[in-house]
């Protein structure tokens, strides 16, 4: 398997986890997306750096 082809399919997964939740609780989602935008620039890249963090932890740790 290829670098471009392991890297298509996390994109590809990554897309399907991310349509889930609108998919499943689409009200839910709605709501949680209106008070996401009530925050702050600096709330939401402090959100964004913890997923960036959290991800290269559980990737370091799958690799």
């Amino acid at each position: 398997m290829t670098m471009w082809t392991t890297l298509l399919i996390a994109f590809a997964l990554m897309l399907i986890m991310e349509g889930l939740l609108p998919f499943l609780f689409p009200d839910k989602w709605r709501q949680a997306f209106l008070r996401l935008t009530t925050l702050k620039d600096g709330q939401i890249r402090f959100f964004g750096l913890t997923s960036m963090i959290v991800g290269l932890i559980l990737l370091a740790l799958f690799i």
